[in-house]
């Protein structure tokens, strides 16, 4: 191990950061197979993993890929956060639904990604938003219930029609055939909220008598009809409706308590037609759907079930609501040895197999994946049986936390856990773990720090809030108050509150930044981009002044905004405070803009992230291998060509999102990289575009420049693996390839993915030989010091040498072992960490009891006699 490295740090606990609750999870839902036994088209491979959508109680809906690769069936780090849908100020989520655009246009075993989905939520009003996903806004079309607020939603198996549950006690149904959205069908009023809803199996469209079977209308008989969907009311009801005519067929009744009405909170449809509901009294009730009758009853919970999700087979129902426990129903086998030569010889029966406590607060939404499909057995989807599925639960607790989930029953072969937590693979064994709260928007933190006016800022729904951080005192000070402690202050901090700020925004703000001097923050929403001034006067109070014209500057430089939009969605200042360089929200563009003169001014405007193909500079920008070396182009393209290509690739433009910005110490080398999984490289100084990255097979989770040498960028990923590059040679350099082949493991199977990058800015002044480089990556619960430092030069090769004088880097490491790395696990979970100074650490902390101190009392029922 290299040298320890002993830094003053600074536990800030005073940011009231307070995370939004976790109202509803989704999953997209999966091609519906061919009636006739079509095979997919394409060659065999394993089942992906879908995007989770988050939606949360601000209004927010957080979009989370899965972290591992392609290929490969774990992840340590599980479902991380890519992208952040704002809601609108103020609004809140209860129902999130997918659906898939064209449903024809998939292969029937593939899963659907992000550009082939549509995202509908609700939030207690009447109106059905959608959701560009691209762009991270509402789509125009949003469209009315015409029954006031909606309490549920469900989208058919077939992704053509949404249902809405409505307040005035009627199901409506919305047309999604072509990526429309209008009314179709209005049901039957009943004298009740409907409460919960879900579709019943689809039926295969049966063929005409008259028409033969090898006829050309086979591509229209291959599909699927509704034929009923069952509704949980408000009063202790349970109704089965007529698709077609809109009607109850029939209804099914709950139990009350002295007379009082149960709420059906949630209801759940199986592949054979059996209903699973749950209400306010605890219970969970199955259903036979032909009869309409009770099949079973389970006490299963001490207070109202809120949300249910059946296992991907169809065999395991899990629930959960205000107790926080999820409970497990299994469905077994049981049969009458006597009348074993019968057909009806074996039966099944649900069973309570287990419950447990992974919550501290109530659980609002569950969801599984792979999602269950009701369809009939015959065309029910099998999925790996050596891969356990994955139960998704979230509440007021903030947290997602998701478990494998599979049956101890799946003995046959060995069974993988995808989230690597443990051997066990079964829900009753196996170890949860909690996804890590948002810190921000987007994956990024809402906490900024001035390290020079020792200013932390911290981003809100709609406000911003500015604390000082006082200096340390000296050794001398220090001594002192050793000595007399009477010299100190009572009630004395290390910091002190300078501003609390409330904005008028239309929507979440989505992105902050404030300039190492403490003169300039920058907040935006989706749609407006606020600069403001700070300045201290002589009795150390902070005076704020807006800039009022700003958004006109910026707006003279976005042409073609067709929503006059100039929101950001990410900023970053440089080193000395003179330039401000933003991404557009909509728009995506990337701005540099002067704060040096009487009024800011706009620079230049790159467009090198709104290309729609991969040629930039007639050349194809392919994913990288791990063991290709890139050589980038050699000079930089003149002026006026480059501003000729980008006229020319502007004709097919494309939206992106630009989360990702860092600037080198030096102020020279911008980076910016989008949720494409594309970087770009522009030089300050000349302000021109510079070069451009590979595409990686995932979007940079991190990015930031080394000090030391400023031309070296370090990017890191949801899998927390690491890419180094030099932008002055555009060249993956050979030391940087092999440190990031030699990763430490504990550092890659981190359950949290790197959310920043370090550097101790002591490091910079100091020469190479004198101390070895090291780098800070911190996650949410983890922060660990990894060494950038070289191997002795005595035993490298003299290839190696050559290669090392040639990239102007350090020399690779000849053993990984030479790795210095340390990780401690003190500090959690973290919202943003950095240096305010040579030496000098700043933690910003938001514990979970602090958060939850501020909520209601979670349910508790005490036991008489119980210990």
């Amino acid at each position: 191990m290299g040298e320890s490295a002993t830094l003053a740090v600074h536990r800030c606990r005073f940011v009231d950061y307070t995370p939004s609750a976790i109202t509803a999870l989704a999953f997209p839902p999966l091609p519906l197979p061919s009636i006739k036994g079509k095979k997919s088209t394409s060659a065999k491979h394993p089942l992906r993993f879908g995007t989770l959508a988050v939606g949360h109680a601000n209004g927010n809906i957080d979009l989370c890929e899965w972290a591992g690769i392609e290929r490969e069936n774990q992840s340590s780090q599980a479902w991380v956060i890519q992208k952040t849908l704002p809601g609108p100020y103020p609004s809140k989520v209860d129902s999130v639904a997918f659906s898939i655009r064209y449903p024809d246009d998939l292969d029937v075993e593939g899963v659907p990604e992000c550009s082939d989905l549509r995202l509908f939520s609700s939030g207690g009003g009447s109106e059905l938003l959608e959701w560009d996903i691209e762009r991270s806004c509402v789509r125009q079309r949003t469209i009315g219930s015409q029954g006031g607020a909606i309490w549920c939603m469900a989208v058919n198996p077939a992704s053509s029609l949404l249902a809405l549950g409505c307040e005035d006690g009627t199901v409506r149904l919305i047309s999604l055939v072509n990526d429309t959205l209008s009314h179709y069908r209005r049901f039957d009023r009943v004298k009740c909220r409907v409460l919960s809803i879900a579709w019943g199996p689809p039926v295969p469209q049966k063929r005409a008598p008259d028409v033969p079977e090898d006829s050309d209308s086979d591509d229209e008989d291959d599909t699927w009809n509704d034929a009923w969907l069952v509704t949980g009311g408000s009063d202790s009801s349970i109704r089965k409706w007529d698709v077609s005519t809109g009607r109850v067929i029939d209804r099914m009744g709950t139990d009350k308590v002295r007379g009082e009405r149960t709420l059906v909170w949630t209801v759940g449809v199986l592949g054979d037609g059996t209903i699973v509901s749950g209400d306010s009294l605890g219970m969970v009730k199955f259903w036979d759907s032909r009869t309409c009758t009770q099949l079973q009853s389970f006490q299963g919970h001490g207070a109202d079930v809120l949300c249910l999700a059946v296992g991907p087979e169809g065999n395991t129902v899990f629930t959960s609501g205000v107790d926080q426990k999820i409970s497990l129903f299994s469905l077994v086998k049981t049969g009458n040895p006597e009348q074993a030569s019968k057909i009806a010889s074996s039966s099944s029966r649900w069973v309570h197999s287990c419950s447990r406590r992974m919550h501290s607060h109530d659980v609002r939404a569950l969801a599984t994946w792979p999602p269950y499909t009701t369809l009939p057995p015959s065309y029910r989807r099998h999925f790996p049986m050596d891969i356990a599925p994955i139960l998704a639960s979230g509440g007021l607790d903030m947290s997602v936390v998701v478990t494998p989930a599979a049956l101890p029953s799946t003995t046959v072969v060995k069974v993988v856990n995808p989230l690597m937590t443990s051997a066990h693979c079964t829900f009753e064994d196996s170890y949860h773990r909690k996804l890590a709260y948002s810190a921000g928007p987007s994956g990024t933190s809402a906490i900024q720090v001035a390290r020079k006016a020792r200013l932390v800022s911290c981003m809100r729904d709609s406000g911003v809030s500015l604390w000082h951080i006082k200096p340390r005192p000296s050794q001398e000070e220090e001594d002192s108050l050793e000595a007399d402690p009477s010299h100190l202050e009572p009630h004395a901090a290390g910091w002190e509150k300078v501003l609390e700020m409330d904005l008028n925004t239309n929507t979440n703000l989505i992105a902050s930044g404030i300039s190492d001097d403490g003169r300039w923050l920058v907040v935006s929403d989706l749609y407006e981009t606020k600069l403001f001034s700070l300045i201290t006067d002589s009795k150390d109070r902070l005076n704020v002044r807006r800039i009022r014209d700003f958004s006109s500057i910026l707006q003279a430089h976005i042409p073609g905004s067709t929503t006059g939009s100039t929101g950001g969605q990410a900023f970053h200042f440089t080193p000395d405070s003179s330039k401000l360089v933003m991404s557009t929200a909509v728009s995506s563009h990337v701005l540099v803009v002067d704060l040096t003169g009487e009024k800011p001014r706009v620079l230049r405007r790159f467009d090198q992230h709104r290309l729609n193909n991969s040629i930039v500079r007639n050349r194809v920008v392919k994913k990288r291998k791990a063991d290709t070396d890139v050589q980038m182009t050699d000079a930089a393209v003149d002026e006026s060509e480059e501003s000729e290509e980008e006229q020319e690739d502007d004709s097919t433009p494309t939206v992106v999102s630009i989360l990702k910005i860092s600037i080198s110490p030096d102020g020279q080398w911008l980076a910016t990289s989008d949720d494409r999984a594309r970087t770009h490289i522009f030089n300050l100084d000349s302000i021109q575009h510079h070069s451009v990255l590979p595409s990686f097979s995932k979007p940079v989770q991190a990015l930031s420049f080394d000090p030391q040498r400023p031309g070296v960028l370090i990017m890191t990923f949801p899998d927390n693996t690491l890419q180094i590059y030099n932008v002055e040679s555009r060249q993956f350099p050979s030391w940087g390839k092999e440190l990031c082949a030699n990763l430490p493991k504990r550092l890659t199977r981190a359950h949290d993915p790197v959310l920043g990058i370090r550097f101790d800015p002591s490091v910079a002044s100091i020469s190479v030989d004198a101390k070895p480089r090291y780098a800070l990556f911190w996650g949410s619960t983890w922060m660990c010091k990894l060494s950038l430092a070289a191997a002795a030069p005595g035993r490298m090769t003299k290839k190696r040498r050559r290669e090392s004088a040639k990239f102007s880097g350090p020399p690779p490491i000849d053993d990984p072992n030479q790795v210095d790395f340390k990780m401690i696990t003190h500090y959690r979970p973290i919202l943003y960490m950095d240096f305010l100074d040579a030496g000098e650490l700043v933690v910003v902390e938001r514990p979970l009891v602090d958060v939850l101190s501020e909520l209601p009392p979670a349910y508790f029922k005490h036991k008489y006699g119980a210990s």
